[in-house]
């Protein structure tokens, strides 16, 4: 390439002799140092040719040196000065710098180098020299760094896009300081267009922007925003496109509208916005498009939405709405799409109102509690291309003149109680159709092999809980599958190897809860592609599949793998949940795993792994569950899980784990439940550091039973776990140790991993798969504390369920208990506690399971409210105790009666009660474990969960 020197001199020859030539036109021509301007801004790039783009510079030496007649430029009529440059789309590549030609063009009005590659350079300070300027686009153009404050100075603007300078991992390149977006609403206030779109502003919106008068559009998308939204910038006057999503820590409401408003596009999408649609919303004649998907918002929707008769979009999904009709649909004649997912509607059928929406071509109603039939009339919408039922009450059939809408691309109908029988070739008409999800209904899908016509090549296949007895056939010819789920079937024998080589595309395999012995190769090969291995539930014997490196999901629970974890899993750094759990395999953990950065969900248990928990937790992970329990791990617990910042679960339980009690781990701010029953940690509990320290914010579930725990009961921490004390009755959701939305074909897959305990019951075990945030549980049973109990306990109003059997605590049982108004089980059996049962504890409407046997207890027993319901078995053991349920009458046989204390005491002593007390399990079907066992499994959750919500909804309104 020539220097620019030598070039600047060509392009300056070239000019005169043209110029001298057209003696004949009375035509202007450009001026001579912007055309040289032009050509020196030209050259300063590399032009990245692309088949589909032609480059405008490229014409324009061919276009003469006139540079007004040069594609991309016009001047002003009467100057001929260069007052419009647009170079958006010509494969630019390079970067402009504060001494660029470009700034010699100082009459510009009009830039627009959008969608272009500038190589990840900053935007030049020198853009605030092009005073004359009323529209920049520096859009899409890998722009980066700090936006200069000198964009402030173009006080002309009249449009400014800034939006979409991405790095190729889609994550926003520039940056805008708060002052800087402050001066920028001060200053520019001829301003109708600000699009900063993925902009890092990570600032609250500052009031400036309510004054900003002129504004017609306003896109601040995924920019960091945070703080409360200044309401006012809703009644701008001439606003008309506002666009806020993905601003995750964004809070505000809506106001109330008026008749003058000309808002057309309205979208704060994953927001924190709150409160209920406003009636008036009704008032914006205008709307075209309402996104409020993902909020906190709530309430019943407005039927005033009838208004908007100009509206095309309405997504709601992702709230609390509520709603049993929707008449008002069917005056929104021009809508093409609407989404209700994840709400609380409770229409007693499909809105037949949509009916008449010829429009459509798209309706979501997922997840909500819609019943009734599947609607006929829904085929009649010929205009449908994605159509999205499932998770609700749809009976009935499923009919087949689904096989009319010619243009579906999606049908999900997963999750309904549909019935049956389905044939496949009612979807071969179907040659759009790239999704189809129908997995579990209640019908039997019959599949034949198609003699006419060609299968449509799915994207995307839900077809478990189908009632399937073998591989369709048809799959063979599927190439293009990305997810493929044949789950909870009937399916028998062999993976054949076939399967696993459809296609290079495939991302999902879900082949759980069927019958599989085995894969048809010793050592099968995935694809490449796959990022979700779901093998769980089926009877697969043999080594661990190694998956590809790329896995995120790798799911093979309840199976009867054996043998040790291949190496080759320390190199799956990109692998998020690992669960190995309820197989059969032995040797040691892998060092590697706590130092997958990327792992959050870790489930080990139910295996024959030995050795000790693998020392190295690095404090970059992202670990939020571990679970290995139920193995032979020994040694101490690694101090180095305290780097673990995000672990909420951690569940040790039944390992052969000696250890003091670790304190330390009380420094994660997150941890919820911690489980530690059945190992052998020894010495007493208590706080050895600052108060300030280890303080387990969070804490709600804690199990250290059938340990060897001594000393008095930890009253220090009982003090500070703020989480058992603090009541929240409006969380009725389940804990999750792991979620995910997985994006695909623009329809969302989520993976959940919700939290799960297996425990004890009646000397079996038993596992609980859902715990609810609400739950809390308090497990300190077969130890030897001694001491009394501290009155401080009855501080843990969140407690729900309480043992502290099989100890040999002392002293009477505090009065305080009676204020744990959420208790449903107390179990202080198999103890040396003295004196009366407080009658306060009939205060306890919720108690279900009440244990106070074998103790030294006195007196009558408390009547009334709970106390009516509980058996003998309650309170055997206390020769001391009187009245119903006991046949020990309380007339007869008071306390002149009792036998002395040293003679109760004698009694246990000669039983062996006080000297082994409670190491053995002294009452069959009680004793460690009583408390996670018997009371969740039978009593609050299984037996009666649908009236624990209930109750507890109405105890704190």
């Amino acid at each position: 390439m020539a220097s620019s020197s030598t070039h600047f001199f060509l392009s300056s020859l070239v000019f005169l002799m043209i110029s001298f030539f057209q003696l004949s036109s009375h035509q202007q021509l450009c001026h001579k140092d912007e055309y040289l301007a032009l050509m020196q801004f030209k050259d300063s790039f590399v032009i990245e040719r692309q088949a589909s783009t032609r480059p405008k510079v490229d014409l324009w030496k061919s276009q003469g040196v006139d540079c007004c007649s040069w594609e991309g430029i016009w001047c002003d009529q009467n100057t001929s000065h260069v007052i419009g440059l647009d170079l958006s789309s010509s494969c630019l590549f390079g970067s402009i710098n504060s001494s660029s030609s470009l700034f010699h063009l100082g009459h510009l009005q009009y830039l627009n180098l959008a969608l272009n590659d500038f190589n990840s350079s900053k935007i030049p300070s020198a853009m605030g020299n092009l005073s004359r300027l009323t529209y920049l686009n520096l859009s899409s153009s890998f722009f980066s760094s700090q936006i200069p404050h000198e964009i402030s100075k173009l006080s002309n603007l009249a449009k400014l896009d800034l939006s979409f300078n991405l790095d190729h991992s889609h994550q926003g390149l520039l940056e805008l300081k708060r002052s800087d977006l402050k001066n920028l609403a001060q200053n520019l206030t001829k301003l109708e267009w600000l699009d900063l779109s993925y902009v890092g502003i990570n600032s609250p919106i500052p009031k400036a922007l309510a004054n900003m008068s002129s504004l017609t559009h306003l896109h601040f998308g995924q920019c960091g925003l945070h703080g409360k939204f200044p309401i006012d910038i809703f009644q701008l006057p001439k606003l008309q496109v506002l666009d806020l999503d993905n601003n995750w820590e964004l809070s505000g409401s809506f106001p109330e509208f008026h008749s003058h408003n000309q808002l057309r596009v309205v979208d704060v999408s994953n927001t924190t916005f709150s409160g209920e649609l406003p009636i008036s919303i009704g008032m914006l004649s205008s709307l075209e498009y309402l996104d409020v998907s993902s909020c906190n918002l709530s309430g019943w929707v407005p039927p005033s939405i009838g208004n908007l008769t100009k509206l095309h979009v309405l997504n709601l999904p992702n709230n609390s709405f509520k709603g049993e009709n929707a008449l008002f649909f069917s005056n929104l004649t021009q809508l093409t799409q609407i989404n209700l997912r994840l709400n609380q509607f409770t229409f007693s059928e499909v809105p037949s109102s949509l009916a008449s929406l010829t429009h459509l071509m798209k309706i979501d109603l997922s997840y909500n509690h819609i019943s009734g039939h599947f609607p006929s009339w829904i085929t009649n919408l010929t205009n449908l291309r994605q159509l999205n039922l499932g998770s609700n009450m749809l009976q009935g059939s499923l009919p087949s003149s689904i096989s009319r809408l010619k243009n579906l691309e999606t049908l999900y109908v997963c999750f309904n109680n549909l019935s049956g029988i389905v044939e496949f070739d009612t979807f071969l008409e179907l040659k759009s159709l790239k999704l189809l999800a129908l997995g579990f209904n209640n019908f039997s899908l019959v599949i034949k092999t198609p003699t006419n016509g060609t299968i449509p090549k799915f994207k995307i296949l839900g077809l478990s809980f189908c009632n399937l007895r073998e591989f369709p056939d048809f799959l063979r010819n599927q190439s293009e599958l990305n997810v493929l789920s044949l789950g909870s079937n009937n399916i028998h024998g062999q993976i054949p190897s076939w399967i696993l080589n459809l296609s290079a595309s495939l991302w999902v395999l879900e082949l759980s809860h069927n019958s599989f012995t085995s894969f048809e190769e010793s050592f099968p090969v995935f694809p490449s592609s796959l990022l979700c291995l779901d093998l769980t539930s089926n009877f697969l014997k043999g080594s661990l599949p190694i998956p590809p490196c790329s896995s995120l999901f790798y799911l093979v629970s309840e199976n009867m793998f054996s043998g040790e974890i291949p190496p080759q899993f320390c190199n799956m750094t990109s692998l998020q949940v690992l669960d190995l759990s309820h197989n059969n395999l032995s040797g040691t953990m892998l060092q590697c795993f706590g130092n997958l950065s990327s792992m959050s969900f870790l489930n080990l248990e139910g295996n024959n792994f030995h050795g000790p928990i693998p020392e190295t937790w690095e404090t970059t992970n992202q670990l939020r569950a571990i679970k290995m329990g139920q193995n032979n791990l020994h040694g101490r617990l690694p101090r180095s899980l305290s780097n673990c910042k995000t672990l909420e679960f951690l569940d040790l339980g039944k390992n052969k784990i000696k250890d003091i009690f670790p304190s330390w781990l009380g420094s994660l701010p997150e941890l919820r439940v911690l489980i530690l029953h059945s190992n052998r940690f020894y010495g007493t509990i208590s706080i050895k550091v600052p108060e300030t320290d280890f303080l387990f914010p969070r804490l709600h579930i804690i199990d250290l039973s059938d340990n060897g725990f001594v000393g008095t009961l930890p009253i220090d921490f009982f003090a500070r776990w703020n989480a058992m004390a603090d009541l929240d009755g409006e969380n009725t959701t389940y804990l999750q140790a792991y979620k995910r939305q997985l994006m695909i074909n623009n329809l969302v897959f989520p993976y959940v991993f919700p939290y799960s305990m297996t425990i004890t019951n009646k000397g079996g075990k038993r596992e609980y798969p859902k715990i609810l945030e609400v739950f809390s549980a308090m497990d300190l049973s077969c130890n030897k504390f001694d001491g009394e109990i501290p009155e401080v306990v009855g501080n843990l109003k969140r407690l729900q369920l309480l043992n502290l059997s099989n100890n040999i605590l002392v002293g009477p049982i505090p009065t305080p208990l009676g204020y744990l108004a959420s208790l449903e089980a107390l179990d202080l059996s198999q103890n040396m506690l003295t004196g009366r049962i407080p009658t306060q504890l009939t205060w306890l409407n919720f108690l279900e399971v009440f244990n106070v046997s074998h103790n030294h207890l006195t007196g009558p027993i408390p009547k009334g409210q709970q106390f009516d319901t509980f058996e003998n078995s309650s309170f055997d053991g206390n020769s001391g105790l009187c009245g119903m349920p006991l046949s020990r009458k309380c007339d007869y046989y008071n306390s002149e009666n009792l036998p002395p204390p040293s003679s109760i005491s004698k009694r246990n002593e000669d039983s062996g009660l006080l000297a082994e007390f409670g190491w053995k399990l002294v009452l069959p079907g009680y004793g460690c474990g009583f408390l996670i066992g018997v009371v969740i499994g039978n009593v609050v959750f299984t037996r009666n969960h649908e009236w624990f919500l209930k109750t507890f909804r109405n105890r704190y309104p």
